[in-house]
């Protein structure tokens, strides 16, 4: 399995033939060059959708309706694109799974925000969510943006992520140390890849904190557009 980074929440992962693209985020992405936008999105045959934010919609129905792939996303948003974008979605739930075939995608439960601007004020889609993809005989958690939580105490425990992508920036999601908080107590990660940093001024720069706060762990800061193998 190789999981790239596109900067800030968004990847390309490759597996099992497929190759998924998580809150790709291109336009505007200030740490995605432009000339790498269409490495990132080549051969791309799912898209996974978090939440509403901007910095992880703003490039998903213009993706999906160009490459013509499916949205995988929290049911009420798929539903409604389904009907009215013409695009194919693919509309679960918290504590549902997908198949994919070589993939098994779970919806799991965040705790952040799911909003977006509109001429009558912001408006609500979907609900925020992460995801446990199940593929090559490991487990890995994307959180998406989101606290620490209790729910992550029986996730860790009911799903045994191997690996676990964690936005931990601050300011909008858990921040380095939290990030640690979280992973010790409540996973037995044995890879951590942390996201949602070093795009914003405002948000961290480095992973220095959740490096020492995870001894016995492989951290492993992501570089753009660069794999990581697990």
């Amino acid at each position: 399995m190789k999981i790239i980074w596109l900067g800030h929440g968004s990847f390309r992962i490759e597996t099992g033939g497929l190759v998924l693209l998580v809150d790709p985020w291109l336009s505007g992405n200030p740490v995605l060059p432009e000339d790498q936008h269409e490495a990132a999105i080549a051969g791309a045959t799912h898209i996974l959708l978090t939440h509403v934010h901007f910095d992880h919609v703003v490039d998903v129905l213009p993706l999906a309706k160009r490459l013509k792939v499916p949205v995988i996303g929290q049911y009420d948003l798929m539903g409604l694109w389904g009907e009215t974008e013409g695009v194919d979605t693919t509309g679960f739930n918290k504590g549902g799974t997908v198949d994919l075939g070589s993939v098994q995608v779970a919806m799991v439960p965040a705790s952040h925000s799911s909003t977006f601007s509109t001429e009558d004020g912001l408006r609500t889609g979907g609900s925020e969510v992460g995801y446990m993809l199940i593929a090559e005989g490991k487990t890995v958690y994307l959180s998406g943006d989101t606290a620490i939580m209790a729910d992550m105490e029986w996730m860790g425990d009911y799903y045994k992520p191997d690996v676990g992508i964690l936005s931990a920036g601050g300011h909008f999601t858990m921040d380095m140390k939290q990030a640690a908080y979280a992973a010790k107590r409540y996973f037995n990660f044995k890879t951590v890849i942390p996201c949602h940093y070093k795009s914003f001024p405002v948000l961290a720069q480095d992973a220095k904190d959740l490096i020492e706060g995870l001894p016995g762990v492989e951290v492993i800061e992501p570089e753009v557009m660069k794999a990581i193998e697990v």
